[in-house]
C-alpha cells in the first residue's frame, strides 16, 4: 500500500494557491481574494476529512485523486468555486455527505458543480441507461455551467493515468467511452489539447502494443534528430534576434492516435511540430516569412488559422518546410492564442460560441435516447459554410443543405424546397464541403416528407422533423 504522503499533500495545495493568485489575485479586491484561498483550505480539509480512510484500488489514499483534479483545474484558469468544486467533486457519490450540505457550506454555485459531476443512483434503471441519464445530467448541468465539463475531464484524465488496477475490460470501457463521449466534448469547447490527451490515453488502452511501438518510434526519432534540431533552432533564433522579432522555440511531439502510428514511418513531420510563439499576430506574419527566407516552404501545407480560426477556434499558422533532408512541421501563434488552444473555453478573452454550444447540448437530450452519442460524434467534426451575407455557419462534417436550412431557422427548414450551392441549383440531400456558400430557397407551404430523416444529420434537424411529422400523424 502507498504510504501517504504530506509533503505531497502540501507541495500540491501550495502551488493550486498560487496558481489562483496568479490568475485571480489582480482582478478581485483583497478581501475577496483571501475569502476565496480561505474556503479552498477549508474544502480542502472537509475533502481530507470526508474521504478519511479511503483508498483507490491501487491502494492509494483516495485524497490524492481529488487533489490531483483541482490542481489540474487550477493550471488551466479555472476560478475558486470550480476548485472547491474539484476538491470536493467525489464526497457525495463516495460519502455520507449530501449535496445539501456542499450547498450549505459552500453556496449554490460549487454545489451546481459538484451535482452535475455526481453519476445518476437508480435501481430501477439498467446499468447502461443509467449511464446515460449520467451523461443527461451533465449535459443539461453544463448548459447552465460549462464549467461542469471541464471538471469532468481533468476527473476523467487523472482516472485515466491512474487506471491500471482496474480489470482489462474495465480499462476499456472506460477508455471507449471517453472517446465517445468526452473527447468529442472537449473539441466543442475548444480544448484541443485536452481532447487529444484524453484521446491518446484511451486509445494507449485499447491498442497497447501498437502504443508501445509508437512510443519507441518517438523515442527512436527523438534520439536521431536532436542535433539535427538543435541546429536549426539555432538558426531560426539568430534570424529572428537579426530581425529584432521576440519568439519561444517549443518542441512538440505528436500524440499517440491511430493516424499517428500509421503514418509514424513516414519522416520526422509526421511525428515532430516546432511550435513558435510570438507576442502579436502581426508577428507571427513575419515570423513566417523570416522561416520561408531560410527554408523552402513545401506547396499546399500552408494553413492559415489566424484570420480563419479553426472548427473548434484553434488559432495558428501552419507551414511545413524542407530543411535540409527532413521536412519540418511549424505552427505559429501568440502567447494569447497559446492559452486559447490549450485551455479553450477557459482561457480568458476565448471567443467562445456559447449559444452554439448550448443549441447542440440542447438538441442532444431531446432525442429519442436519453442522451445521442452517434450524433455528438458526428457533431465533433465540423465544416464551416456561409450564408449569401457571408455570415459563418459551422456544422457536423456530412451535412446537407437541408441541415444547413435548419440551421438558420426551424421556420426555414420546414419550408425548404431547394438549395443553391456556390450559385448552382442544388437538391436539399446535397452534402456540402467545407467553405460552401448556401441560399434555401422556400415555399409558404410546409414541405417535410419522412425520407427528409435520411437526408439530415444534425440533432436539430432530426428532431424537428420528427416532432413534424408526429404533430402531422396526430392531426389526420
Amino acid at each position: 500500500m502507498i504510504t501517504y504522503n504530506e509533503k505531497t499533500v502540501h507541495r500540491m495545495t501550495t502551488d493550486i494557491l498560487e496558481l489562483l493568485a496568479t490568475h485571480y489575485g489582480g482582478g478581485m479586491s483583497e478581501e475577496l481574494f483571501e475569502d476565496g484561498l480561505d474556503a479552498v483550505q477549508r474544502a480542502l480539509a472537509d475533502a481530507r476529512k470526508w474521504h478519511d480512510g479511503q483508498v483507490r484500488k491501487s491502494g492509494e489514499p483516495y485524497l490524492f485523486h481529488p487533489l490531483r483534479v483541482s490542481h489540474l483545474a487550477a493550471r488551466h484558469w479555472m476560478d475558486f468555486p470550480s476548485v472547491i468544486a474539484a476538491l470536493l467533486h467525489d464526497v457525495v457519490e463516495d460519502t455520507p455527505v449530501s449535496i445539501d450540505d456542499v450547498r450549505r457550506d459552500y453556496g449554490d454555485e460549487v454545489a451546481l458543480l459538484v451535482d452535475g459531476l455526481t453519476k445518476v443512483e437508480s435501481t430501477e434503471l439498467s446499468r447502461e441507461e443509467t449511464k446515460m441519464e449520467t451523461y443527461r445530467k451533465q449535459v443539461l448541468a453544463a448548459i447552465q455551467d460549462v464549467r461542469v465539463l471541464c471538471l469532468k475531464f481533468w476527473d476523467r484524465i487523472d482516472n485515466l493515468n491512474t487506471i491500471q488496477a482496474l480489470a482489462p475490460h474495465k480499462q476499456k470501457r472506460i477508455a471507449e467511452e471517453t472517446r465517445e463521449i468526452y473527447v468529442p466534448l472537449a473539441n466543442h469547447l475548444g480544448m484541443g489539447y485536452v481532447a487529444s490527451t484524453l484521446d491518446s490515453l484511451s486509445l494507449s488502452l485499447l491498442y497497447p502494443r501498437r502504443w508501445t511501438s509508437f512510443n519507441q518510434r518517438i523515442e527512436q526519432t527523438r534520439e536521431e534528430t536532436a542535433n539535427f534540431l538543435r541546429k536549426e533552432r539555432a538558426q531560426i533564433t539568430n534570424a529572428c534576434e537579426h530581425q529584432k522579432l521576440g519568439a519561444l522555440l517549443k518542441d512538440r511531439w505528436r500524440p499517440f492516435s491511430i493516424q499517428a502510428a500509421r503514418q509514424s514511418g513516414r519522416g520526422l513531420a509526421t511525428l515532430y511540430t516546432l511550435e513558435v510563439q510570438v507576442h502579436r499576430i502581426m508577428d507571427a506574419y513575419i515570423f513566417l516569412g523570416i522561416l520561408h527566407s531560410l527554408y523552402p516552404p513545401i506547396p499546399g501545407k500552408l494553413r492559415d488559422h489566424l484570420v480563419v480560426p479553426s472548427h473548434h477556434g484553434y488559432q495558428s499558422l501552419k507551414t511545413t518546410v524542407q530543411a535540409g533532408k527532413e521536412r519540418m512541421r511549424v505552427e505559429i501563434t501568440t502567447r494569447k492564442l497559446a492559452r486559447f488552444n490549450e485551455s479553450g473555453v477557459l482561457a480568458p478573452g476565448f471567443a467562445f460560441r456559447r449559444r452554439n454550444f448550448q443549441a447542440l447540448m440542447k438538441s442532444l437530450t431531446e432525442g429519442e435516447s436519453a442522451f445521442d452519442t452517434q450524433s455528438l460524434m458526428l457533431a465533433s467534426k465540423t465544416i464551416q459554410t456561409y450564408t449569401p451575407r457571408g455570415e459563418r455557419l459551422v456544422l457536423p462534417e456530412g451535412s446537407s443543405a437541408l441541415d444547413f436550412a435548419f440551421d438558420i431557422h426551424e421556420t426555414v427548414g420546414i419550408h425548404a424546397v431547394r438549395a443553391r450551392v456556390n450559385g448552382q441549383t442544388r437538391l436539399l440531400k446535397t452534402r456540402l464541403l467545407d467553405g460552401d456558400q448556401i441560399e434555401i430557397e422556400t415555399s409558404k407551404k410546409a414541405t417535410v416528407l419522412p425520407k427528409w430523416l435520411e437526408w439530415a444529420v444534425t440533432p436539430k434537424a432530426r428532431n424537428t422533423i420528427r416532432r413534424y411529422l408526429r404533430n402531422k400523424v396526430k392531426q389526420t
